[in-house]
Protein backbone atom coordinates (compact mmCIF):
# COMPACT_ATOMS: atom_id res chain seq x y z
CA UNK A 1 0.00 0.00 0.00
CA UNK A 2 0.99 3.66 0.11
CA UNK A 3 1.10 5.74 2.81
CA UNK A 4 1.38 9.42 2.74
CA UNK A 5 2.18 11.67 5.83
CA UNK A 6 -0.17 14.48 6.43
CA UNK A 7 -0.90 17.55 8.22
CA UNK A 8 -3.77 20.04 9.18
CA UNK A 9 -2.22 22.87 10.49
CA UNK A 10 1.94 24.53 9.71
CA UNK A 11 3.43 22.68 12.22
CA UNK A 12 1.95 19.53 15.15
CA UNK A 13 1.22 16.16 14.44
CA UNK A 14 1.25 13.97 11.33
CA UNK A 15 -1.63 11.53 10.40
CA UNK A 16 -0.61 8.39 8.55
CA UNK A 17 -3.62 7.64 5.51
CA UNK A 18 -3.35 5.96 2.73
CA UNK A 19 -3.02 7.12 -0.90
CA UNK A 20 -3.36 4.59 -3.18
CA UNK A 21 -4.74 5.23 -6.26
CA UNK A 22 -3.67 9.07 -6.04
CA UNK A 23 -0.48 10.99 -7.13
CA UNK A 24 0.16 13.35 -4.48
CA UNK A 25 3.70 15.70 -3.98
CA UNK A 26 4.87 17.51 -1.03
CA UNK A 27 2.40 20.53 -0.49
CA UNK A 28 -0.88 19.02 -2.16
CA UNK A 29 -3.94 19.32 -0.24
CA UNK A 30 -6.31 16.50 0.68
CA UNK A 31 -9.83 16.03 2.23
CA UNK A 32 -9.70 13.31 5.30
CA UNK A 33 -12.19 11.72 7.86
CA UNK A 34 -11.20 12.85 11.23
CA UNK A 35 -12.78 11.88 14.85
CA UNK A 36 -14.72 15.24 14.68
CA UNK A 37 -15.78 16.13 11.09
CA UNK A 38 -14.49 16.12 7.26
CA UNK A 39 -11.27 18.25 7.44
CA UNK A 40 -8.79 19.51 4.59
CA UNK A 41 -4.88 18.20 5.02
CA UNK A 42 -1.28 18.93 3.58
CA UNK A 43 1.37 16.34 2.02
CA UNK A 44 4.11 17.03 4.60
CA UNK A 45 6.50 13.98 3.00
CA UNK A 46 6.12 12.50 -0.52
CA UNK A 47 3.91 8.94 -0.47
CA UNK A 48 6.13 5.87 0.46
CA UNK A 49 4.88 2.17 -0.14
CA UNK A 50 4.76 0.13 3.19
CA UNK A 51 3.72 -3.00 3.62
CA UNK A 52 1.46 -2.89 6.84
CA UNK A 53 -1.18 -4.91 8.31
CA UNK A 54 -2.62 -1.83 10.58
CA UNK A 55 -5.87 -0.24 9.84
CA UNK A 56 -4.80 2.73 8.02
CA UNK A 57 -7.65 5.03 6.87
CA UNK A 58 -7.55 6.45 3.40
CA UNK A 59 -7.68 9.85 1.86
CA UNK A 60 -11.03 10.93 0.44
CA UNK A 61 -10.41 13.04 -2.70
CA UNK A 62 -8.37 15.95 -3.61
CA UNK A 63 -9.23 19.51 -2.39
CA UNK A 64 -11.22 21.56 -4.42
CA UNK A 65 -10.49 25.40 -5.41
CA UNK A 66 -13.33 25.73 -3.53
CA UNK A 67 -12.48 24.16 -0.09
CA UNK A 68 -9.13 25.81 -0.48
CA UNK A 69 -10.27 29.33 -0.60
CA UNK A 70 -12.47 28.28 2.59
CA UNK A 71 -9.11 27.10 4.10
CA UNK A 72 -7.34 30.46 3.75
CA UNK A 73 -10.89 32.45 5.04
CA UNK A 74 -10.73 30.17 7.97
CA UNK A 75 -7.08 30.83 8.82
CA UNK A 76 -7.95 34.73 8.52
CA UNK A 77 -10.85 34.32 10.84
CA UNK A 78 -8.82 32.01 13.13
CA UNK A 79 -6.57 35.19 13.27
CA UNK A 80 -9.10 37.72 14.32
CA UNK A 81 -10.24 35.40 17.04
CA UNK A 82 -6.85 34.95 18.53
CA UNK A 83 -6.38 38.92 19.00
CA UNK A 84 -10.28 39.12 20.39
CA UNK A 85 -9.59 36.54 22.72
CA UNK A 86 -6.53 38.29 23.93
CA UNK A 87 -8.66 41.39 24.63
CA UNK A 88 -11.02 39.10 26.31
CA UNK A 89 -8.65 37.68 28.89
CA UNK A 90 -6.82 40.66 29.39
CA UNK A 91 -10.26 42.56 30.14
CA UNK A 92 -11.02 39.23 32.44
CA UNK A 93 -7.62 39.27 34.10
CA UNK A 94 -7.04 35.95 33.73
CA UNK A 95 -3.11 34.90 34.64
CA UNK A 96 -3.21 32.52 31.14
CA UNK A 97 -1.05 32.72 27.56
CA UNK A 98 -2.94 32.25 24.80
CA UNK A 99 -0.72 30.16 22.48
CA UNK A 100 -3.37 29.89 19.47
CA UNK A 101 -6.49 28.65 18.05
CA UNK A 102 -8.42 26.52 15.88
CA UNK A 103 -11.70 26.61 13.82
CA UNK A 104 -12.61 22.56 12.52
CA UNK A 105 -13.11 22.92 9.28
CA UNK A 106 -17.03 23.01 9.17
CA UNK A 107 -16.83 26.28 11.90
CA UNK A 108 -18.85 24.29 14.67
CA UNK A 109 -16.36 24.02 16.81
CA UNK A 110 -13.44 26.64 18.20
CA UNK A 111 -10.32 25.75 20.14
CA UNK A 112 -8.47 27.63 21.87
CA UNK A 113 -4.82 26.44 23.11
CA UNK A 114 -3.04 28.04 26.28
CA UNK A 115 -0.72 27.60 29.04
CA UNK A 116 -0.78 28.58 32.37
CA UNK A 117 1.36 27.91 35.65
CA UNK A 118 -1.03 26.12 37.54
CA UNK A 119 -5.34 26.32 37.00
CA UNK A 120 -7.45 28.53 35.84
CA UNK A 121 -10.93 29.30 36.46
CA UNK A 122 -12.15 30.20 32.93
CA UNK A 123 -15.73 29.94 32.81
CA UNK A 124 -16.58 32.59 32.62
CA UNK A 125 -14.45 33.31 30.00
CA UNK A 126 -15.93 30.59 27.73
CA UNK A 127 -19.48 32.52 28.16
CA UNK A 128 -17.66 35.30 26.40
CA UNK A 129 -16.16 33.72 23.58
CA UNK A 130 -18.89 31.79 22.61
CA UNK A 131 -21.48 35.10 23.02
CA UNK A 132 -18.51 36.30 20.92
CA UNK A 133 -18.63 33.76 18.20
CA UNK A 134 -21.51 32.34 18.49
CA UNK A 135 -20.07 28.35 18.02
CA UNK A 136 -18.88 25.72 20.31
CA UNK A 137 -16.01 26.50 22.64
CA UNK A 138 -13.29 24.91 23.73
CA UNK A 139 -10.30 25.93 26.16
CA UNK A 140 -7.47 23.38 26.26
CA UNK A 141 -4.32 23.90 28.60
CA UNK A 142 -1.36 22.50 26.94
CA UNK A 143 2.33 22.20 28.34
CA UNK A 144 5.52 23.85 27.18
CA UNK A 145 6.43 21.13 25.06
CA UNK A 146 3.03 20.75 23.53
CA UNK A 147 3.05 24.58 22.69
CA UNK A 148 6.45 24.02 20.70
CA UNK A 149 4.53 21.37 18.81
CA UNK A 150 1.62 23.68 18.44
CA UNK A 151 3.95 26.01 16.97
CA UNK A 152 6.59 24.72 15.44
CA UNK A 153 10.18 26.21 14.63
CA UNK A 154 13.93 25.33 14.02
CA UNK A 155 16.05 23.39 16.84
CA UNK A 156 19.84 24.14 17.68
CA UNK A 157 21.01 21.40 14.68
CA UNK A 158 19.30 23.43 11.75
CA UNK A 159 16.69 21.60 11.37
CA UNK A 160 12.78 21.51 12.12
CA UNK A 161 11.87 20.58 15.36
CA UNK A 162 11.62 16.85 15.86
CA UNK A 163 8.13 17.48 17.92
CA UNK A 164 6.74 19.17 15.17
CA UNK A 165 8.09 17.07 12.21
CA UNK A 166 8.21 13.23 13.39
CA UNK A 167 7.67 12.96 17.06
CA UNK A 168 4.24 12.47 17.54
CA UNK A 169 4.66 11.20 21.10
CA UNK A 170 6.32 12.60 24.13
CA UNK A 171 8.87 9.88 26.07
CA UNK A 172 10.07 11.26 29.92
CA UNK A 173 13.31 12.83 29.32
CA UNK A 174 15.48 12.95 32.09
CA UNK A 175 19.51 13.66 33.14
CA UNK A 176 20.78 10.21 32.92
CA UNK A 177 20.46 10.28 29.35
CA UNK A 178 22.27 13.43 29.14
CA UNK A 179 24.87 12.17 31.39
CA UNK A 180 25.13 8.22 29.62
CA UNK A 181 26.01 10.48 26.13
CA UNK A 182 28.60 12.26 27.65
CA UNK A 183 26.57 15.69 27.95
CA UNK A 184 27.77 18.82 29.22
CA UNK A 185 25.08 19.59 31.76
CA UNK A 186 24.73 23.26 30.48
CA UNK A 187 21.00 23.85 30.13
CA UNK A 188 21.59 26.04 27.04
CA UNK A 189 22.84 23.33 25.48
CA UNK A 190 20.64 20.53 26.63
CA UNK A 191 17.14 22.28 26.73
CA UNK A 192 15.27 22.91 23.51
CA UNK A 193 12.80 25.52 22.17
CA UNK A 194 10.71 24.54 24.49
CA UNK A 195 12.26 25.15 27.62
CA UNK A 196 12.64 21.29 28.51
CA UNK A 197 15.42 18.92 28.04
CA UNK A 198 15.83 18.09 24.26
CA UNK A 199 13.04 15.31 23.11
CA UNK A 200 16.40 13.33 21.02
CA UNK A 201 17.84 12.43 24.26
CA UNK A 202 15.49 9.80 24.66
CA UNK A 203 15.11 8.63 21.02
CA UNK A 204 18.72 8.17 20.89
CA UNK A 205 19.12 6.61 24.12
CA UNK A 206 19.12 3.17 22.32
CA UNK A 207 22.15 3.69 20.22
CA UNK A 208 23.88 5.27 22.94
CA UNK A 209 23.10 2.49 24.99
CA UNK A 210 24.46 -0.17 22.52
CA UNK A 211 27.61 1.59 22.39
CA UNK A 212 27.98 1.22 26.26
CA UNK A 213 27.79 -2.43 26.07
CA UNK A 214 30.64 -2.75 23.52
CA UNK A 215 33.05 -0.03 23.83
CA UNK A 216 35.66 0.38 27.13
CA UNK A 217 34.65 3.18 29.44
CA UNK A 218 37.21 5.58 30.70
CA UNK A 219 39.66 4.27 33.10
CA UNK A 220 40.08 1.01 31.57
CA UNK A 221 42.85 -0.76 30.18
CA UNK A 222 43.12 -1.65 26.30
CA UNK A 223 45.39 -3.93 23.77
CA UNK A 224 46.41 -1.83 21.28
CA UNK A 225 49.08 -2.60 18.19
CA UNK A 226 52.02 -0.96 20.48
CA UNK A 227 51.26 -2.20 23.66
CA UNK A 228 49.06 -1.56 26.58
CA UNK A 229 47.19 1.36 27.73
CA UNK A 230 44.70 3.48 29.35
CA UNK A 231 41.39 4.81 27.85
CA UNK A 232 40.91 8.57 28.49
CA UNK A 233 38.06 9.54 26.57
CA UNK A 234 35.43 7.93 24.57
CA UNK A 235 33.38 9.33 21.02
CA UNK A 236 30.14 6.83 21.45
CA UNK A 237 29.04 8.32 18.21
CA UNK A 238 32.45 8.17 16.14
CA UNK A 239 33.46 4.75 18.04
CA UNK A 240 37.24 6.49 18.69
CA UNK A 241 38.98 5.92 21.60
CA UNK A 242 42.11 8.38 23.43
CA UNK A 243 43.75 5.47 24.75
CA UNK A 244 47.17 7.21 27.24
CA UNK A 245 50.72 5.33 26.86
CA UNK A 246 53.09 6.44 30.21
CA UNK A 247 56.68 5.73 30.01
CA UNK A 248 59.24 6.88 32.25
CA UNK A 249 60.51 9.42 29.77
CA UNK A 250 57.31 10.35 28.08
CA UNK A 251 53.00 10.47 28.38
CA UNK A 252 51.45 10.23 25.04
CA UNK A 253 47.76 9.79 23.83
CA UNK A 254 47.15 7.83 20.66
CA UNK A 255 43.21 7.63 18.71
CA UNK A 256 41.68 4.90 17.72
CA UNK A 257 39.18 3.45 16.25
CA UNK A 258 37.20 0.64 18.26
CA UNK A 259 37.20 -1.32 14.92
CA UNK A 260 40.69 -1.04 15.26
CA UNK A 261 40.80 -2.92 18.39
CA UNK A 262 38.02 -4.47 19.35
CA UNK A 263 39.81 -8.02 17.83
CA UNK A 264 42.83 -7.15 20.49
CA UNK A 265 40.18 -6.90 23.42
CA UNK A 266 37.79 -9.07 23.03
CA UNK A 267 38.55 -11.70 26.00
CA UNK A 268 38.85 -8.23 28.13
CA UNK A 269 35.92 -7.40 30.70
CA UNK A 270 34.93 -3.68 30.54
CA UNK A 271 36.15 -2.51 33.30
CA UNK A 272 35.35 1.05 35.17
CA UNK A 273 38.40 2.84 36.39
CA UNK A 274 39.39 2.44 39.99
CA UNK A 275 38.11 4.19 42.86
CA UNK A 276 35.15 6.18 40.20
CA UNK A 277 32.55 7.20 42.02
CA UNK A 278 30.32 7.45 38.93
CA UNK A 279 28.59 10.81 37.80
CA UNK A 280 28.34 13.77 40.23
CA UNK A 281 25.68 16.25 39.95
CA UNK A 282 27.05 19.71 38.60
CA UNK A 283 24.80 22.64 39.20
CA UNK A 284 23.43 24.95 36.37
CA UNK A 285 21.97 28.30 36.76
CA UNK A 286 18.97 27.76 38.54
CA UNK A 287 19.55 25.20 41.39
CA UNK A 288 21.56 21.69 40.93
CA UNK A 289 20.68 18.60 38.72
CA UNK A 290 19.71 15.80 40.73
CA UNK A 291 20.39 11.70 39.16
CA UNK A 292 16.71 11.27 39.29
CA UNK A 293 15.49 14.80 37.38
CA UNK A 294 12.58 14.15 35.05
CA UNK A 295 10.92 16.01 32.64
CA UNK A 296 7.77 14.22 31.74
CA UNK A 297 4.79 15.89 31.99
Amino acid sequence: MKIVNLRTRDAGVTLRYRCDGFSLKLGDAVMIDTEACEEIAFVAQEPYAEDSKEDIPSIKRMASEKELEKYYDICAKEKEAFFKCKELIAARNIEMNLVDCEYSFDMRKLTFYFTADGRVDFRELVKDLAYTFRTRIELRQIGSRDQAKLVGGIGMCGRELCCCSFLNKFAPVNLKLARSQGLSLNPGKLNGACGRLMCCLQFEKEAYDDAHRRLPEPGARVRTPVGMGVVTDVNYIEETLNVKFVSESDTEINKYTWMELEDLNRDMSKRKPSGSAGFKDYPDMNGSYNDDDDDEE
